[in-house]
């Protein structure tokens, strides 16, 4: 256990920069534009009219009520968990890349005669390169999207409390904790459900002899021409895009944040009005019902094999 810790570990410290950095950067950019939208926002607001109405006359306190301010708070907290799904998609990007290379580039560049001199098992390497996207990273974008998230409360409540919103008033009818505890929650069914993308693209990694990329990308949809193009699905009673949405759609989107909402979740959201309101109602108990879902576990099942393809390729693979 001890070993796999710093094996992890390692690939941490190998690609900081895209497990570290890229998240960070990418909130720090978000932060920096909202900030100035909203300072642009303020700056013309004070000096525009509209139908006779003055911008820096708004004033919340005395015309928001109970609801309105539970709104408010609840708007704050969609924004967090956007702020960490913007963070979490950049950082998709990243893990997309990582995975297709985590196996091929140590073979291009023939450093896997030193790792193979080691006594590691080729399990362990593969499966800390899967800890590390599956867990690692999303768990540091998330850390990261709420930290911008909570920056980003901060200056809208100080320009709330320029329209006579106290700051803290507001602050209170947020959930950051129990928006953060939720997020974190969320983690293993993330790792769950983007288990048939990190399960292709290693395999892809451990079997090209060159250029990845090409291979992860082209089969897919070259397959789903394929399948389009002849009408093959109709052999089995359903359309094209059933293979497009489950084939080609989990094996190279499954690591969009969010993506089993609406794909593999069994209960459906009703409208809603205020964000309160949607907000109660995108609770655990909806997101992992996604697990009563045979299209997720039939996805994680593919996913395994697909690792497992990988750790043998790994093994035997010689492109001396």
């Amino acid at each position: 256990m001890k070993t796999f810790y710093w094996m992890v570990k390692r690939e941490f410290w190998e690609h900081k920069g895209g497990f570290f950095w890229a998240p960070v950067i990418t909130g720090i950019v978000f932060l920096v534009l909202n900030t100035m939208g909203i300072a642009v926002g303020e700056v013309f607001g004070r000096s525009s009219k509209w139908g006779g109405f003055k911008f820096d006359q708004m004033h919340f306190q005395g015309g928001m009520d109970a609801d309105q301010l539970r709104n408010a708070g609840a708007a704050v907290d969609i924004m967090l968990y956007a702020v960490a799904g913007i963070v979490l998609a950049v950082t998709a990007i990243v893990i997309f890349f990582y995975c297709l290379g985590a196996l091929y580039d140590d073979r291009r560049d023939r450093s896997i005669l030193f790792w193979k001199s080691l006594p590691l098992s080729d399990t362990s390497t593969v499966l800390s390169k899967v800890a590390s996207a599956a867990l690692v990273a999303p768990v540091i974008s998330i850390v990261v999207g709420v930290v911008v998230g909570l920056c980003l409360a901060m200056v809208l409540a100080v320009v709330g409390s320029l329209h006579g919103l106290g700051i803290w008033r507001l602050l209170m009818e947020a959930h950051p904790i129990q928006v953060v505890l939720k997020l974190v929650l969320l983690i293993p069914l993330y790792a769950i459900w983007a288990l048939p993308t990190i399960g292709w693209l290693l395999l892809c990694s451990a079997w090209a002899r060159g250029k990845p990329f090409l291979w992860a990308i082209a089969l897919p949809l070259g397959a789903g021409v394929i399948v389009s193009w002849f009408g093959l699905m109709g052999l089995a009673g359903l359309e094209s895009g059933w293979f497009w949405k489950n084939i080609v759609g989990r094996l190279l989107g499954s690591l969009a944040p969010g993506g089993w909402v609406g794909n593999a979740s069994p209960m459906i959201v009703p409208g809603h009005d205020n964000p309160a309101d949607l907000l109660e109602s995108l609770d655990l108990a909806y997101h992992y019902s996604a697990l009563a879902s045979p299209s997720l576990w039939i996805g994680a099942a593919a996913g395994v094999a697909m690792i497992a393809g990988a750790i043998w390729f790994r093994r035997w693979r010689d492109d001396s």
